[in-house]
């Protein structure tokens, strides 16, 4: 599975080590292109997650801001729940494209 924006390269992993969470598909942080990233002050916190860390997306052609999420420290609660660690995981916003 890919992650791009206007044919660029976010994040690539077989379908198998992502985790599709509420519709939203998130890749391991190793999965995630060098540099493609980098931290946004924006603040949510999930119920049942836990805080979140958002990430604006950088490519060639500008920047997205908040186009990225991960959730650093999740609660164990929600590891029960989703069947799976997925601590770091990245997910992207809408306006990124994620399939095959």
């Amino acid at each position: 599975m890919r992650a791009t924006i206007d044919g660029t390269v976010i994040a690539e992993a077989p379908e198998e080590e992502l985790v599709s969470i509420e519709g939203n598909w998130y890749f391991p942080p190793s999965a995630v292109v060098p540099g493609a990233l980098t931290e946004s002050p924006t603040a949510y916190t999930c119920p049942w997650k836990g805080a979140a860390q958002y990430w604006d997306v950088v490519t060639p052609g500008g920047v997205r801001k908040d186009g990225a999420w991960s959730y650093p420290d999740i609660k164990p609660s929600a590891v029960e729940r989703v069947g799976r660690d997925f601590a770091g995981y990245v997910a992207f916003s809408p306006g990124v494209t994620v399939g095959d």
